[in-house]
């Protein structure tokens, strides 16, 4: 029982309190009377604070349950999710605080589809890291709690996706949705100073999650890409 109550039940916990603490933003109830408590950035504040609590607990208690191997680790999978991160984090860094009428994480605003960006190619920053972290992570994380773990993310972001097209879809016409996806498309690339600075604030964001991997998963990474 003890090994059960350190293992899978922590897991089980972990993920169905994760679950609940997403459930609050969908009840307008709960969450109208926390704001009212909290204030809109306190709310913002304390609930941004505890879902990076829960995130980093089931991610530890998917380390701590019982291993259940399902494929082995490629040799190649270290490398390999650091090019996927590479690439998510960008997609992150680019996109973020970019007016953004498909997604969140934009900074709202006038969009100009002349001026997409990173939007050319992905509509949703978030939800495409997300999957990207993902799906790297489950290549080389081939044990039962980790897959589901991280089959889950992907899951996650992919039905995320096409819930936010969906209701893109419907809020702006079908024949206007069409229109904004091909004029994005079709949008020129710009290079700029702030394409340069975007491009070091990924590079920076990678060498702090390699540096800080122990504490955030509790694996230290760095010595698998020493020669």
């Amino acid at each position: 029982m003890s090994g059960w109550m350190g293992g899978w039940f922590e897991y089980v916990a972990a993920w169905a309190v994760f679950l609940l603490s997403h459930m609050i933003p969908a009840r307008p109830g709960l969450r109208g009377r926390l704001v009212g408590m909290l204030g809109r950035r306190g709310y913002t504040i304390a609930y941004s604070i505890l879902s990076v609590v829960i995130f980093l607990w089931l991610v530890r208690a998917a380390g701590r349950a019982p291993f259940v191997g399902l494929w082995p680790r490629p040799d190649w999978g270290p490398w390999f999710v650091l090019a996927m991160m590479t690439l998510a984090l960008g997609i992150l860094t680019f996109g973020l605080g970019r007016p953004n009428p498909f997604s969140f994480g934009g900074s709202g605003g006038a969009f100009d589809p002349a001026r997409a960006g990173v939007l050319r190619f992905v509509h949703h920053p978030v939800l495409a890291t997300a999957f990207l972290w993902a799906l790297a992570h489950m290549v080389v994380n081939g044990d039962l709690a980790h897959v589901i773990l991280f089959g889950g993310f992907v899951g996650f972001a992919i039905f995320g996706k096409l819930a936010l097209d969906a209701r893109n879809r419907r809020r702006m016409g079908e024949a206007a949705w069409a229109e904004a996806v091909a004029a994005t498309r079709a949008a020129p690339l710009r290079p700029a100073w702030g394409t340069l600075v975007r491009a070091l604030v990924t590079l920076a964001l990678v060498l702090v999650l390699v540096a800080l991997h122990p504490w955030l998963a509790g694996i230290d990474i760095e010595p698998l890409f020493r020669p």
